[in-house]
Formats: C-alpha cells, structure tokens, sequence
C-alpha cells in the first residue's frame, strides 16, 4: 500500500508519499510548497483571499503528485495557522471543494500525541521514559509517555511565529527587554506542564520540527545531507549560546548563520528562547533531534489501526463539531499530576 499525506503548516504546504511495508512508513517522495502562510496573517486572524487561494493550489497540487506517484487519496491536515483563524471553516470548505481533498485540522493535542507516535517509533523502546517537544508557527506542543501513545499531552500558544508577531514585530533586532517579556511569558504558560514533565522523570527526550532541527545545526549539529541516521543532539548550554548570537542580529543577518533559512530567519529568534527555557523548566539538559513527527505519527496510524481512526477525524470536522481548548490532558485515568 502507498500513502500519503499532506501537511499545511505556517510555512509550507508538504507532501510525502510512502510505501507502508512491513508496518513501517519508508518515504519514496517528498515536495514542498512554500506559502509563508504566517508573514500575511497575524495570529487569530482571518486567511485572506489571497492566501486561501494560493492554499487550494497548492493541495491541488499535491493531490495531483500524490496520484502520479500511485498513491491513496492525502490525509490532509492543517495546523495552528488555520485552525486559528475565524474563517477556518470557510476555508476547509473551500479546499475540499475545489480539490476534492478533505482538508481538516486536528486538535493540538491530537497534533501532540500523533508527533509523540513519530518519535517514539523513530526512537525506539530503548528510549524508555519519552519526552517530547514540538515547536510549531502558532504552538508548542509536549508529551511524555512509557508505550507507543502518551500519557499526557499539552498543547500552548507558545509558536515562534505566533511570539515573534507578539514581541518582536516592531524591533529588528529585538532589545533585551523584549526578550526577558518573552521568556517570562513561556515561563508563566509552561510552570504547569513542565512541573508534570519533571516529575515523571523522562529517560530520553526527543525534539521534532523544523524549528529544532534549524537551532540544532546552528548548534553544531551535522547538515540534513548526512541523512537522517546521524545522531543528533542539542544541549540547552549550546542553545543559551545561540540566543545570545540571534539576539544582537537582524534577520536578515541571522538567515546567514548555519540552519537558519531565511524564510525562518526572523522567527528564529523566538523558537530559541521557547526551546531554552522548555528545556530549562523542564530539566532537561539535552534533547535528541528527531526526524519522524507528526506526519510519520499519521502515517503509522494509519497503518497500524486502518482507515477508519482518520475517517473519523475529518467527519468531526466536517461536522463542525466545536473543540474546547484544553491546556493539559491526561490520557491515562490512573496518572494525576502532583499539586
């Protein structure tokens, strides 16, 4: 069998198509499209016209590379970039109208146990004890859990393109006093959750997205040429480092750093401080950089428990069932945070 899915994110629109042999998603295509969603809308707004169509060429498009490469119909997504604007509904409408892909979003949450799936395959058992971060363009997400789905996630409004739009949009390079409102920020939205992280003692910690695999090669780690079987860290002393670099140059400047590409130059400053003071507050003094996230998590859903988990997610959607913002849930009845 030959999936595929397509991920709209704040950036680009992506498409991998993968063959699903022996329960394991091996990639025989990947291609981008780059939208820079985040640069023409402000968090909570509204996607202008303009935008949505350029959304539905590009899931048209990869809908039309995904059939030339043999493969199911895209399991479509969208991230926080839609799943916050007033107009989403409109605009889910208006994408599976005129391409005939079931464009849906999913909770944050779900985003979080999804990508936890992706690492912890991509990880293995040996791992143990697994935490996960995920920096996105409008959210952060975090996980820990012993077996192959988590046993509590959190999803918060801590995206590096969503903080640079709120701290950063008016200075370039930021001043320091908007990067300590920053960090006191995160501070303040991640006590809770990280308490929870310290105290389940996580053996292993895994970082997904392109935020991280961006700072981790500003860190020293090795190129994406090597490959993805490169081990990959990215300790919190080097990354207390990089803030220090990023915070004195324009983005322009920084985009000539290495891993910092220019369409994520200017939010990268922000996606450091999110990640330090993660790791920090958490007590987390390394994390491994994982390749799998959030749509490998799918892929092995998919293959794993069949079509019809995913069947359900976009007819909730479609449904227009409403989803209440839940900041923290526990996914096992028997695990309660400590007070």
């Amino acid at each position: 069998m030959r999936i595929s899915v397509v991920d709209v994110g704040s950036n680009t629109v992506r498409l991998v198509v993968a063959d699903a042999e022996d329960g394991v998603p091996l990639p025989v295509h990947t291609e981008k499209w780059r939208l820079r969603l985040s640069e023409q809308v402000k968090p909570g707004e509204s996607l202008p016209e303009e935008a949505v169509e350029r959304l539905v060429d590009a899931v048209a498009a990869a809908s039309r590379t995904a059939t030339k490469w043999g493969a199911t119909a895209p399991l479509a997504f969208a991230t926080a970039v839609v799943r916050g604007a007033p107009n989403r509904q409109e605009v889910l409408r208006t994408v599976r109208t005129r391409t005939g892909v079931s464009l849906c979003t999913l909770p944050g949450e779900l985003e979080a146990e999804l990508t936890f799936l992706g690492a912890r395959r991509w990880m293995g058992w040996r791992s143990g004890p697994l935490a996960l971060l995920d920096i996105g363009g409008g959210s952060l997400e975090v996980a820990f859990g012993r077996g192959r789905l988590p046993d509590f996630v959190a999803s918060l409004p801590l995206g590096a393109g969503r903080l640079t739009h709120e701290f950063f949009a008016d200075e370039d390079p930021p001043g320091p006093h908007r990067v300590r409102e920053l960090r006191r920020k995160v501070r303040h939205q991640l006590r809770d959750v990280a308490a929870r992280v310290r105290w389940e003692g996580p053996r292993t910690a895994a970082a997904t997205s392109r935020t991280f695999q961006q700072l981790g090669r500003l860190c020293g780690a090795a190129p994406g040429r090597y490959g993805p079987f490169v081990e990959r860290q990215l300790t919190r002393s080097d990354l207390r480092e990089a803030i220090g670099r990023l915070s004195v140059l324009p983005a322009a400047e920084r985009a000539l750093l290495p891993g910092i590409s220019a369409p994520r130059a200017a939010q990268s400053l922000a996606g450091a401080v999110v990640a330090h003071t993660a790791m920090k507050l958490t007590g987390l003094t390394s994390v491994t950089i994982c390749p799998w996230a959030i749509r490998e998590g799918i892929m092995l859903r998919q293959i794993e428990d069949g079509a019809s988990w995913w069947a359900e997610v976009t007819r909730l959607e479609e449904e227009a069932v409403p989803r209440e913002p839940v900041p923290l849930r526990i996914a096992s009845a028997s695990a309660t945070a400590p007070h």
